[in-house]
């Protein structure tokens, strides 16, 4: 006789410290698993050396047209292997936030549909060097010194919450407005409220870095936080001086008369 045995959910309150106001308490749910065999969306080794598509309604092939495409566009894919991999997912989740689609990582039939039809991403502003970050989006824009796209991320901004943690407080707040590249390290930096790996400071220790977790919306202290798959290429593009742009709907500063100033002490430093 078949015993079927039912998982029920433990509701348990928690109170958390940290950036959650005082006296905020999660629920958390705890589920008993059954024992019984299930299916994985995962991708081992096995299925790559098997030649499966990540998602059954494609094939291989076109998946690896879907990876090539969203290179080209900037969006970085990793290996055009027809494998969707870490750094694959990163790309179409920039790629979902930037065309203001659900933010799943996952690579549907409609999403490659949408893909290979879709435009390249356009800056705010052209002509220049620079990084930008659409706080609406929530992406990151890197563009070349024609003002063309380079690379697309997703990010986490400050959350515009009050946190209290680590003894600190204040407001998860990423300023808007446009800043400089003006320090960068290499590898792990200790904060006070936590680690930051590559870190690229634009602003009172505010800094571009990577970060295990990049939630979908805004969660950080203010910090960007961008993928860790990506933290020491980013570090290598934004040399120090380098133009960073933040703003959202309301809020947009171009930096052209920055380059322009830049353009003419150049010339006068050249005729002395």
């Amino acid at each position: 006789m078949n015993i079927l045995r039912t998982s029920s959910n433990l509701i348990v309150g928690i109170r958390r410290p940290g950036r959650y106001a005082p006296g905020t308490y999660l629920l958390s749910a705890l589920s008993l698993l059954l024992l019984v065999p299930s299916s994985s969306s995962a991708i081992t080794k096995a299925d790559k050396h098997r030649g499966r598509s990540p998602n059954h309604s494609l094939s291989r092939a076109e998946v690896k047209k879907v990876e090539a495409r969203l290179s080209e566009m900037g969006y970085g894919s990793g290996p055009v292997d027809g494998v969707i991999d870490g750094v694959s997912r990163v790309a179409l989740i920039a790629f979902q936030k930037w065309e203001g689609r659900k933010v799943t990582g996952q690579l549907s039939r409609e999403d490659s549909d949408l893909i290979m039809n879709a435009t390249a991403p356009v800056p705010k502003d052209t002509g220049y060097r620079h990084v930008e970050v659409d706080l609406d989006r929530q992406v990151l824009v890197l563009t070349d010194a024609d003002g063309v796209v380079r690379r697309v991320l997703p990010v986490s901004t400050g959350s515009d919450r009050h946190y209290h943690e680590k003894g600190m407080s204040g407001m998860a707040y990423t300023p808007r407005g446009r800043f400089r590249i003006y320090a960068k390290l290499s590898g792990w930096k200790k904060s006070p409220l936590g680690l930051l790996y590559y870190p690229s400071y634009f602003s009172d220790g505010l800094a571009i870095h990577g970060n295990p977790s990049v939630p979908q919306k805004p969660e950080s202290h203010g910090c960007i936080r961008i993928p860790m798959s990506a933290a020491a290429e980013i570090s290598r593009l934004l040399p120090v001086g380098t133009i960073v742009l933040i703003y959202d709907k309301q809020s947009f500063v171009s930096a052209k008369d920055w380059v322009k100033a830049d353009k003419q002490k150049q010339e006068a430093n050249m005729r002395q």
